[in-house]
């Protein structure tokens, strides 16, 4: 019989195994079928353990990103939601569903620029309002002259919720009307405005108006109009 000569060689090389009388024939074997290594050890492949770490189905991680369900979604629902817009959204629904008593009020109060009216705010509505939304809108609604800190406190007292359109034409009227004053500060604290920034960034907003940039919302760079019409939908639907 062969006898192994690991004790006195070593197999620390493959050439050492092979040259081996007695392991040279099960070497090549144990390296291709998932056997043992030469080293006394249980040997891997890279599938073998990728698979045993998703065991159940497990997702990357992805922070933030990864979608979920709010507790207002209806199970038939098939919109997503990411972690952020959930934990932003739910103390705005906590408060619409405590003001679900007030009569005549509209779903939202859709706070916009000016040179809004036309394009992206108009689509906004529209598409609110093909979701079964009832919208407050400035060219329906609204009566021109009005400061916008004043229309919006008009707009969320006869609305469900309010939502601002942030565009860059809104970031210049913020800058000349210093939107960030005690009164939107009150109405931030109420949980009843939604931003939901189109064509520029949270951190513009923040640079021209840290307090109302501290509030996360909706983004047309993460959903289109349809799509975020679709979550404020869900979020006023009682």
């Amino acid at each position: 019989m062969a006898r192994c000569t690991a004790p006195v060689e070593g197999h620390r090389s493959s050439s050492a195994a092979a040259a081996c009388p007695a392991c040279r024939g099960s070497w090549g074997r144990s390296r291709s079928y998932g056997g043992y290594d030469s080293f006394g050890g249980p040997s891997y492949s890279l599938s073998s353990y990728t698979s045993s770490n998703n065991v159940g189905g497990g997702r990357s991680s992805g922070g933030s990103k990864n979608s979920t369900k709010p507790r207002w979604s209806r199970a038939s629902s098939t919109i997503i939601y990411t972690s952020e817009q959930v934990r932003t959204l739910t103390p705005i629904r906590e408060n619409i569903e405590r003001r679900s008593s007030v009569p005549e009020l509209r779903d939202v109060f859709l706070c916009h620029a000016w040179d809004d009216r036309k394009e992206a705010a108009k689509e906004l509505h529209d598409q609110l309002e093909a979701a079964g939304v009832s919208a407050w809108f400035s060219e329906k609604d609204v009566l021109l002259g009005s400061t916008l800190l004043r229309e919006i406190d008009k707009g969320l007292a006869k609305s469900r919720v309010g939502i601002v359109l942030v565009t860059p034409s809104l970031l210049r009227r913020v800058q000349g009307e210093g939107i960030a004053d005690k009164e939107l500060s009150a109405l931030l604290a109420r949980d009843l405005l939604v931003p939901i920034v189109h064509g520029t960034t949270y951190e513009a907003l923040r640079d021209v108006s840290p307090l109302l940039g501290s509030r996360s919302g909706l983004n047309t760079a993460e959903d289109t109009m349809a799509a975020i019409a679709a979550k404020i939908a869900e979020l006023v639907t009682l």
